[in-house]
């Protein structure tokens, strides 16, 4: 499945203009940056804020899924990863640019703030009825993102969309003391902590709405959640909170999240973490494509999750059913036949019983397809890599420390570093989003990514990811001849989906990475 990182990790084919000096300088880059940025707020920007990709003549436009024209995408590369890039880009300029960028997106993500104090994925600037309809249409029609297929009317947790948000306006808020920014800050905090569950876990989405079954399925919305990392970005936040905004109140909240997450591993014989749990912690169905199991990929989250815990706390019972965990990692691990490009476990294993499940499907679109388990692993491949060693390595070093000794940068405890750096975005200097293909002596990275912006102000990308245009609801049957190819299927999906060759276009993914890496550039030639 198609996320945002794979959104930010995409490779641009870009062809080369006028040349640069073979060794850029500080000025070049800066230029680069100046250029490119005008051309995002100018050109890209919808009230300040952003998508993911644009076609070149902003026909079509995609966050996770299509979006109209008056949208903006709160999950990453969208408005709040923007945001962080262009505060970067002031701190090592000091340029007004920059800054001025960073408010307007602070402003949209504000315009869009539910009034719970949380965000959605998506913000619809035509107003609620607008986004309805956009749910109605391409979300319902999106197969394989069944998260888009209801309008709820809340705010989420999925995909870090809330979290992302309120990272970026508590650092924007530090950075220029706006009295709107910091209300807007205080809003989310009391997101989080009003939205905690009594055990202390947090539901993916809320306040509680109307209940949606899919295919017979229970809601899952307001379920303990660690998917997508719900419970892990949470805490993290909180922390972040506790340390730079004063705020001692939310220690006890931290505190009880960190002994649910504890308490959600299950017993032996599966003795691991699930997606996402009952309210007395078993294993839930989530999407119907996410049956009630244990998961490898999330257990071994879990088990990093305790090291920390254990150096926040210096707690003794986070480590305690640790070798459990990695004993069991061990033993589910996906048979050598089916190791795939390092992938080496499987995505589901059933609590009790140690099979492993099989997600399949059926059908051609959302109308009449749908997702089914079994236990036939004919054909199925590991999807999730797994680092036994190093983490049983990790477990052991930890382990070692006395209390005393684990909480010494304790954040929980007022200890350590700052947890919010310089720069937030960093990419290696070394590379770029740009596929050169001729080069010449003395050619740098950064010499080619000034000369890959092209004359409008932007670094053309291929647009690999595309969807399918909205043309209403799908048949009731597959059409002749329809082959299921996975991402997506047949031509009513609205699902995204990645082909061999695609248009060139604009991507935020591609000026985050590359405008890091001029960042990175710009301050390493800074006199010392």
């Amino acid at each position: 499945m198609l996320t945002r990182r794979a959104c930010l990790a995409a490779a641009a084919a870009t062809p080369l203009l006028a040349a640069a000096p073979a060794t850029a300088g500080a000025e070049a880059a800066r230029d680069a940056m100046r250029r490119a940025t005008r051309f995002m707020t100018d050109r890209a920007a919808v009230n300040g804020g952003y998508v993911w990709s644009y076609l070149s003549d902003f026909s079509r436009r995609w966050g996770e899924m299509e979006a109209w024209p008056s949208m903006i995408w709160t999950q990453a590369p969208g408005t709040p990863e923007m945001g962080q890039i262009f505060l970067d880009a002031w701190r090592a300029t000091g340029e007004a640019q920059y800054l001025d960028a960073a408010v307007a997106a602070g402003d949209a993500l504000i315009r869009g703030q539910h009034p719970s104090g949380g965000w959605n994925y998506v913000i619809d600037f035509d107003g609620e009825d607008s986004l309805r309809r956009w749910y109605e249409t391409i979300g319902r029609n999106g197969w394989r993102l069944e998260e888009f297929q209801h309008y709820y009317g809340n705010a989420t947790f999925d995909d870090h969309a809330t979290v992302e948000c309120g990272r970026f306006l508590l650092r924007l808020a530090l950075t220029t003391d706006l009295p709107r920014v910091r209300a807007a800050v205080d809003r989310t905090i009391a997101f989080v902590l009003d939205s905690q569950l009594p055990s202390g876990g947090w539901p993916q989405r809320w306040p509680r709405a109307g209940e949606f079954s899919n295919h017979g399925r229970p809601d899952y919305t307001g379920l303990i959640t660690l998917n997508d990392e719900v419970m892990d970005e949470n805490i993290d936040f909180l922390l972040l909170v506790q340390q730079q905004w004063n705020r001692p109140d939310v220690e006890q909240p931290i505190r009880r999240a960190m002994v649910c997450y504890r308490d959600l591993q299950q017993p032996a014989p599966t003795p691991g973490w699930a997606l996402q749990y009952t309210p007395d912690f078993k294993p839930a169905w989530g999407r119907t494509y996410e049956p009630a199991a244990v998961s490898p990929h999330v257990t071994a989250v879990a088990v990093e999750r305790m090291l920390d815990f254990y150096r926040l706390t210096g707690d003794r019972s986070f480590l305690a059913r640790l070798d459990e965990a990695l004993d069991w990692l061990a033993r589910v691990e996906a048979p050598a036949a089916a190791h795939h490009e390092g992938r080496n476990h499987f995505r589901y294993v059933e609590p009790g019983t140690n099979r492993f499940i099989a997600v399949h499907r059926r059908g051609s679109n959302a109308r009449n397809g749908e997702y089914y388990v079994d236990y036939d692993m004919t054909g199925q491949r590991g999807e999730k890599h797994i680092d036994l060693p190093r983490l049983r390595r990790r477990v052991e070093q930890v382990a070692a420390l006395t209390p005393e000794e684990a909480v010494r940068q304790s954040a929980l405890m007022g200890r350590g570093p700052s947890l919010l750096s310089d720069y937030v975005i960093t990419r290696p200097q070394g590379g770029s989003d740009l596929n050169v293909t001729a080069s010449r002596p003395g050619m740098t990275p950064v010499t080619l990514l000034i000369e890959g912006l092209n004359a409008e102000g932007y670094w053309p990308v291929e647009l690999r990811t595309t969807s399918h245009p909205y043309r209403g609801d799908g048949p009731a049957e597959p059409p002749p001849g329809f082959v299921d190819r996975g991402q997506v299927g047949d031509e009513w999906d609205t699902s995204p989906f990645t082909e061999a060759s695609g248009p060139m276009g604009i991507s935020t993914g591609a000026y985050i990475n590359n405008m890091a890496r001029l960042i990175a550039h710009v301050r390493e030639a800074r006199p010392v």
